[in-house]
């Protein structure tokens, strides 16, 4: 059930013409600021405005406004409606963007696919109002005005508000965020090596005993490292033979003056 009654401010413009309550009283129950009731009874507000009974309409009923005028604290209740209105579902689909605005379309989808990737093609359609091949055709560069496209804040454009912005963004992100954990779930049911850092985060670090360094160690020698082996037989020394002068030197030809005549003598023997 609505808290202010339909048409506000007619209704307002007939209750401080036919009835005695205060400025308070009429303000709160129409949802207005005290000094615009004062500006309608002074005439400076709503003229031109023609007042609407909230009576015949069934929205207050007389017992309820003169309860209010015997007692200026009492605040006026609308009066229970006698026909269930069953309750208007806007209807999804685009946000209409005017016509001087339509050229700017571009330049705010280039922002958001450059700033916030994670946002489906429907955020982006729900935020300015366009369609999913043009949102193609700027991711592709496609676009029939492609040179002349300039990334520009859609906010700064007008074509939503901050708020639709983040909460758009926030609820991407957290959809990024659950897939990213589906996909590590799913990892860990099939086996897949997981990072290193997940799996060293439950290590318990070393004792002091396994960081001290271990102690010297003697040098390895071969009968440490070979205790069973046997020791080489020692080889047969042979005797060195003895030698002469003439044993050695037999055999050298004689001196110049010795081979001198040998040669004289055999050339007379063959004369």
């Amino acid at each position: 059930m609505a808290k202010i009654p339909l048409m506000p401010k007619a209704t307002a413009v007939w209750l401080v013409d036919n009835t005695a309550l205060t400025f308070e009283q009429i303000a709160a129950f129409c949802g207005l600021h005290v000094l615009e009731v004062k500006g309608i009874a002074d005439g400076d507000v709503a003229t031109g405005i023609k007042g609407m009974d909230p009576v015949s309409n069934g929205q207050l009923t007389r017992e309820e406004i003169e309860r209010a005028q015997k007692d200026p604290s009492y605040r006026l209740a609308l009066a229970e409606p006698k026909i269930d209105m069953p309750e208007v579902q806007r209807r999804q689909g685009p946000r209409y963007t005017p016509v001087s605005r339509r050229q700017d379309r571009p330049d705010a989808i280039a922002w958001l696919l450059r700033y916030h990737p994670e946002l489906t093609d429907a955020q982006i359609i729900k935020l300015v109002g366009t369609t999913k091949p043009t949102i193609q055709a700027i991711r592709d560069r496609t676009h029939w005005n492609s040179p002349n496209i300039t990334p520009k804040d859609p906010v700064t454009l007008g074509l939503c508000s901050q708020g639709e912005l983040d909460a758009a963004v926030q609820k991407a992100a957290e959809k990024v965020r659950r897939e990213q954990e589906k996909a590590r779930r799913e990892a860990e049911k099939a086996g897949t090596l997981l990072p290193t850092e997940e799996t060293q985060a439950g290590t318990p670090a070393p004792e002091l005993d396994e960081l001290t360094p271990p102690a010297e160690e003697t040098p390895a020698t071969a009968e440490s490292l070979f205790p069973n082996a046997q020791p080489p037989a020692p080889a047969d020394e042979e005797e060195e033979p003895a030698y002469d002068v003439e044993s050695v030197f037999g055999n050298t030809p004689a001196s110049e003056e010795e081979s001198g005549e040998a040669s004289g003598e055999d050339d007379e023997e063959k004369r």
